[in-house]
């Protein structure tokens, strides 16, 4: 059954990105092609108490798996930082059919539809905010937030109604919006780890202290 707290298969609100997604229907319709829905806790929303707030999906990940962070690099390192943190059970393999599985965590987008050359433009951002929303209400235990990257970070700070300018995003920075702790990170791509701007040490850094409020 669908959410009521995802967008529709066939969501209209950006049409960029609706044009975007109809090409790769047509050229690769066994991809998922449609907006990403959260993925949370095997245990349900009340388990949830920590959600991780992503860009958009990937076009050769979530795009085509149709599961949050499945199937690219950012993955890889997203899904062995959270098992090592117990927020995730199980094997990750890439694909839907694997055996993982999320424990007091969920993860969505800020954006749900692959944007061209993975950049969302403030419109498209500001369309999909709704979804972000929503997502916080599903929850009624979630404590901790982590954002993945300045544009997931922002969208958050305007969902949770603060000004984006006296919550500033920064690597591994906490601070209270609403009645959450946030917790922000540089974004686990495969260009940041490259490049050394992110490091696996580094994004364990935000996790652990994320466990450590958890656990106070």
């Amino acid at each position: 059954m669908k959410s009521k707290f995802d967008p529709p298969p066939n969501c209209n609100r950006c049409e960029r990105l609706k044009a975007f997604r109809d090409r790769y229907r047509n050229e690769q319709p066994a991809w998922h092609n449609a907006p990403v829905d959260t993925w949370i806790s095997q245990r349900g929303a009340d388990d949830v108490k920590l959600l991780i707030v992503g860009l958009a999906p990937g076009l050769q990940g979530a795009n085509k798996t149709g599961r949050p962070f499945t199937g690219d690099y950012a993955g890889d390192l997203l899904y062995a930082t959270l098992k090592k943190f117990e927020f995730a059970t199980g094997k990750y393999g890439g694909h839907v059919d694997d055996e993982l599985q999320l424990e007091r965590s969920a993860i969505t987008n800020a954006v749900r539809c692959v944007p061209p050359e993975n950049k969302p433009v403030g419109a498209e951002i500001n369309n999909c905010r709704p979804f972000l929303n929503a997502t916080f209400v599903r929850f009624p235990n979630l404590q901790a937030l982590v954002t993945l990257g300045k544009i997931a970070h922002d969208s958050t700070a305007r969902a949770l109604g603060e000004r984006v300018a006296a919550v500033p995003f920064g690597h591994n920075r906490q601070q209270t919006m609403g009645s959450y702790q946030v917790f922000s990170s540089y974004h686990c791509s495969r260009y940041n780890t490259n490049t050394g701007r992110l490091t696996e040490a580094m994004f364990e850094d935000v996790f652990a202290a994320v466990s450590g409020f958890l656990e106070r």
